[in-house]
């Protein structure tokens, strides 16, 4: 009878050690992202139990954005509170909308033996990807109450290569 050979599965090699400045530079990189992460975020390692602290010197602007179609239209809806509309800009192309602004807030007390003046900024740019060909020469912004709803009417390409699906 035939002698089988035996044949390995998975080769293993020795792992190699990090020397002991890779080892520092990589526990140096570790340390960094955290603080990354709490000077982004600083409240986030407070227990989910205590409520949440606003910070208005350092709150993010990110405004919630709505994007639908309605009829024949793509609509945008931005909340933007306490911004005004000078201070919002919006740009388009074929396929993308892009809304920024800066929100500024300067809140002074004077009183007689009292000074207080506090100050707070942010500014934020998002793009989205819109969901239908759109006619950029044709859009159409209102802004009211602090919300911010862009009307794009869709190209009558964009319009014909709808279908409606029956489900069974």
């Amino acid at each position: 009878m035939a002698k089988k050979e035996k044949k390995e599965l998975l080769k293993v090699e020795p792992t190699k050690a990090l020397s002991p400045f890779q080892e520092m530079e990589k526990r140096f990189q570790e340390m960094e992202k955290r603080f990354e992460d709490i000077f982004r975020r600083p409240f986030s390692l407070l227990p989910s139990w205590m409520p949440r602290l606003r910070m208005p010197e350092i709150e993010e602007v990110s405004p919630s954005m709505d994007i639908f179609t309605e009829g024949d239209d793509v609509v945008v809806k931005t909340e933007l509170p306490g911004m005004k509309k000078e201070d919002i800009d919006v740009s388009l192309t074929k396929d993308t909308i892009t809304i920024s602004g800066e929100k500024k807030k300067e809140e002074k007390v004077e009183k007689k033996d009292y000074y207080s003046l506090e100050r707070s900024y942010g500014s934020f740019k998002r793009s989205f990807s819109l969901p239908a060909e759109i006619q950029t020469e044709k859009a159409s912004a209102k802004f009211k109450d602090g919300v911010l709803e862009i009307r794009i009417p869709k190209t009558e390409e964009a319009k014909k290569k709808e279908k409606k699906v029956m489900i069974e």
